[in-house]
């Protein structure tokens, strides 16, 4: 292989994507729940995007009604303190998922080794969280 083939990605500004099946009910969860910023991309029809801190954006994009949510974490948001975090975002009507394996609290927050992590769903079902990083 050439060095061109071989470093071919490596500078590439790869991001990551995701689907939903109501782009409207997203952007209205992802901004006035999350507080996250969004722009769409009405050009492209159906797209839209996250903003994340450190100039990081993720796409995410209507499927409809043939949308299924991911079965694993498709974006981790670090916060400094997990309970607090789970107490702002519950007082903001978002429901924390509760597992036995791992086995989360009575707040859903996972405390059994490894950082603590609470999950929760978008609208659409996808799974999110927030991991506490010190």
């Amino acid at each position: 292989m050439t060095e061109t083939s071989t470093s071919l990605l490596r500078d590439s500004a790869a991001f990551s994507g995701f689907s939903v099946d109501d782009l409207d009910a997203a952007r209205a969860f992802y901004t006035d729940v999350l507080g996250l910023r969004t722009s769409a991309e009405p050009e492209m029809g159906g797209i839209m995007h996250l903003h994340l801190a450190g100039g990081r954006d993720v796409l995410v994009y209507a499927k409809g009604p043939g949308h299924t949510p991911a079965t694993y974490t498709v974006l981790n948001f670090p916060v400094p303190d997990v309970d607090a975090a789970v107490a702002e975002l519950t007082s903001r009507g978002v429901q924390f998922l509760h597992y036995d394996e791992p086995p989360t609290d009575e707040n859903g927050v996972m405390r059994a080794g490894g950082p603590l992590i609470a999950w929760f769903t978008d609208p659409a079902g996808n799974v999110f969280s927030v991991i506490e990083q010190g």
